[in-house]
């Protein structure tokens, strides 16, 4: 399995592909972002399965660096960083990574963790879970499957790949509610235990870019489900 390795502390990285190397890991290691940019180029070279990105490089934010390997790749992305606080890991999750895992870190968890996103990632490679069929339309919005685009009134709303799998995923049926698992195992293609934090992120995020706070309904202890629009009178 061939990884990306995005960390400018040279010990560290010496440390990191010694150890993924001996888990049959092959690693390219960049030393920044632009760096982590040119790698991710096509080359004809196997694709890179997981991206483990620092957040912390000499050239250029790790937030950014995400955001533009998200615009142009689906791989998956694990942030690694010593930023502990709620705000930078709903902020990274936002940008389109997929995990987020702060130092010091457990290397046996960190190995399952790289795993369970290249899982995910293969899982989603032939198409994307649920954009395989006409455009939806519900609550003034339209969500075109087959082009991935959403907008709302005419307002085209940019959304990640989690957040649009989301979206598609519950305006299938409004009204209906569908249970975590139901929610991660379709559109994570993973187990929700342990992920519940994650969920709320991706919610709140579609929420706030729809400008429709009121868009999706929470169903405690069970799931979560789109409002369906209420008839005049």
């Amino acid at each position: 399995m061939r990884l990306l390795l995005v960390e400018d502390d040279e010990r560290v990285a010496a440390a990191l592909v010694a150890v993924l190397g001996r888990h049959g890991f092959q690693v390219r290691h960049a030393r920044s972002g632009h760096e982590a940019l040119d790698a991710l180029v096509p080359d004809g070279s196997d694709p890179y399965r997981v991206v483990l990105l620092d957040l912390g490089l000499p050239d250029r934010d790790g937030f950014e660096v995400c955001s533009r390997i998200r615009a142009h790749s689906g791989v998956p992305v694990i942030m690694v960083t010593a930023r502990a606080d709620i705000r930078s890991r709903i902020h990274g999750l936002n940008l389109g990574a997929d995990d987020y895992v702060t130092k010091p870190y457990d290397m046996g968890e960190l190995l399952a963790r790289i795993h369970a996103v290249a899982r995910r990632g293969l899982a989603t490679e032939p198409a994307e879970p649920v954009s395989q069929a006409g455009p939806l339309e519900a609550r003034g919005i339209l969500i075109d499957r087959e082009r991935r685009r959403v907008s709302v009134q005419g307002r085209d709303v940019p959304l990640t790949r989690k957040e649009f799998d989301l979206l598609a995923l519950l305006a299938q049926s409004p009204g209906v509610v569908y249970r975590r698992e139901q929610i991660f195992s379709e559109v994570w293609r993973s187990g929700w235990e342990g992920n519940g934090r994650t969920l709320e992120v991706h919610i709140g995020s579609l929420r706030t870019k729809l400008a429709l706070p009121g868009l999706v309904e929470a169903v405690r202890g069970v799931g979560y489900r789109l409002i369906p629009e209420q008839p005049a009178g």
